[in-house]
């Protein structure tokens, strides 16, 4: 089952969790076992899975991320955002998810997160239930 959920983003550089959303969309798809697939189709935009419970954790990455690749650098892109499909690239485009007992069978704190590299905008994530 294909499904799309959009994302609007208010920052340039942001992590938005994407969890509750995908959870009820499984739920639409009433699904028990299987696998999902989670896209995102831009190049300055990416998804992780990481903790959910301590928004510490992801404000650490975002700023990890941004001292490792800063937006000023030595880039020969002409559009000036360079380091955001660096940042993505190294984050990745896609997520494999296992569906158990119709949840998906994520860890005690882990949740999936959109990773946003040039906003504001409005992302779209495609998702593949089997």
């Amino acid at each position: 089952m294909y499904l799309e959920l959009n994302v609007d983003t208010t920052a340039r550089d942001q992590f938005v969790n994407i969890t509750p959303r995908l959870n009820e969309l499984l739920a639409k798809s009433k699904a028990e076992d299987g696998c999902c697939t989670v896209f995102v189709s831009h190049t300055t935009a990416a998804v992780t899975i990481n903790e959910d419970n301590d928004p510490a954790v992801m404000e650490d990455m975002l700023r990890f991320l941004q001292n490792m690749v800063p937006l000023k650098g030595d880039y020969r892109h002409r559009e000036g955002n360079s380091d955001a499909h660096i940042k993505a690239s190294l984050l990745g485009c896609s997520l494999h998810l296992i569906i158990r007992n119709g949840s998906f069978d994520l860890g005690t704190w882990q949740g999936v997160f959109l990773a946003e590299f040039d906003g504001p905008r409005t992302r779209r994530v495609k998702i593949w239930i089997d």
